[in-house]
C-alpha cells in the first residue's frame, strides 16, 4: 500500500518543545559523551537541507509525490535541529548558525557519487536513480531513529527522553515513506536493485560522515552502539535492509559499527564560530 501523503501533510508540524523543562539541563546536565552526541545530531539535522539539494539535482525533482514529501521532511528535520539546539543552549553551548556555519564550511557540494548517479538519471536510469535515493534515505532514517533510541538507553535524562521520543515519532513517519517507496521501486526494477546494492555496498556511510569530523562520526557510532545492546540495534537495522528487494545480506550497519569500534577513542573537535565576513581573526 502506498504511503498516505495527504494524511502526512495534514499531520505535519513543528516538533513541540514549549512544554519541556529545558532548565532541568542546567540543574541536571547531560554527561560529556551524551552532549557530544547531541552536538553531532544537531549539526546533522540542520544539514538536511543540503542532503535535499543532492536529491533534487537528480531525477527525483520530477516526481511530485517525492517532492511534496521532501518539502515537509526538510521542514520537520529543521525543527529537530532547533530542538536539539535548545538542549545545547541550556548547557551554555553554541547552537544554530554558530554551529551550522562550521558544518556548511566543511561541505564541498554534491557528493561525487550523487553527482554521478544524477547524471545517469538524466538518461534511461531516471526511475532507478530515484529508487536508489529513496533506498539510501530509508537506511539513513532507520539509523537516525536507532541513534535516538540508543541515546535514550544510554542517557535516560527525563526531559531528554521525552524530546527524543517526539523526534523518533516523526522519524518513524519519514521511515514509512522512504521504505515503502523504496520497496515498491526496487520490486519493479532489477536494474534499480543492482544499482542500489552496488551503491550501498561500496559507498554508504553512517549519516553525517561526509560533513562531520571523522573522529566525531567514529565516537558517535562507537558510544551509541557499544556493547551487546548496541550490536543488537545495528543488526535490527540490517534485518530491515534485508527485507528490501535485492538487498539481502549487505550487513551495512554492523560493518560500520565494527569498523568504528576498532578505532581509537578521540577527544571532541571544538567548534569555532565563524567570524563575520571581513572581520579580523
Amino acid at each position: 500500500m502506498r504511503f498516505d501523503l495527504e494524511t502526512f501533510k495534514e499531520r505535519s508540524e513543528r516538533v513541540t518543545i514549549d512544554d519541556l523543562d529545558l532548565g532541568s539541563f542546567r540543574r541536571q546536565p547531560l554527561s560529556a559523551p551524551a552532549l557530544r552526541c547531541i552536538r553531532y545530531m544537531h549539526d546533522v539535522e540542520h544539514h538536511t537541507v543540503c542532503y535535499l539539494r543532492d536529491l533534487l539535482v537528480g531525477p527525483a525533482h520530477a516526481d511530485p509525490h517525492v517532492t511534496e514529501f521532501l518539502t515537509i521532511w526538510s521542514y520537520e528535520e529543521l525543527w529537530h535541529g532547533e530542538a536539539l539546539g535548545k538542549v545545547l543552549a541550556a548547557h551554555g553551548e553554541p547552537a544554530g548558525p554558530a554551529r551550522t556555519s562550521v558544518t556548511r564550511a566543511r561541505d564541498r557540494g554534491l557528493r561525487p557519487w550523487s553527482l554521478a548517479v544524477s547524471l545517469l538519471g538524466r538518461g534511461r536510469l531516471g526511475e532507478d536513480v530515484t529508487a536508489l535515493h529513496l533506498t539510501w534515505g530509508a537506511v539513513n532514517e532507520w539509523t537516525t531513529q536507532a541513534g535516538y533510541a540508543r541515546l535514550i538507553a544510554r542517557e535516560p535524562h527525563p526531559v531528554l527522553v521525552v524530546l527524543l521520543r517526539r523526534l523518533m515519532r516523526q522519524e518513524g513517519r519519514h521511515i514509512d515513506f522512504y521504505a515503502s517507496e523504496a520497496a515498491a521501486r526496487l520490486e519493479r526494477s532489477g536494474r534499480a536493485r543492482r544499482l542500489a546494492r552496488f551503491a550501498l555496498s561500496q559507498l554508504w556511510q553512517p549519516v553525517g560522515t561526509s560533513v562531520m569530523p571523522a573522529e566525531e562520526s567514529a565516537f558517535v557510532a562507537r558510544w551509541l552502539f557499544d556493547g551487546p545492546e548496541g550490536l543488537a540495534a545495528a543488526q535490527r537495522i540490517d534485518r530491515r535492509i534485508d527485507r528490501l528487494p535485492g538487498l539481502q545480506g549487505l550487513g551495512l550497519v554492523q560493518r560500520a559499527r565494527d569498523r568504528h569500534h576498532a578505532a581509537e577513542p578521540t577527544a571532541p573537535t571544538p567548534v569555532r564560530p565563524r567570524s563575520p565576513r571581513g572581520a579580523s581573526t
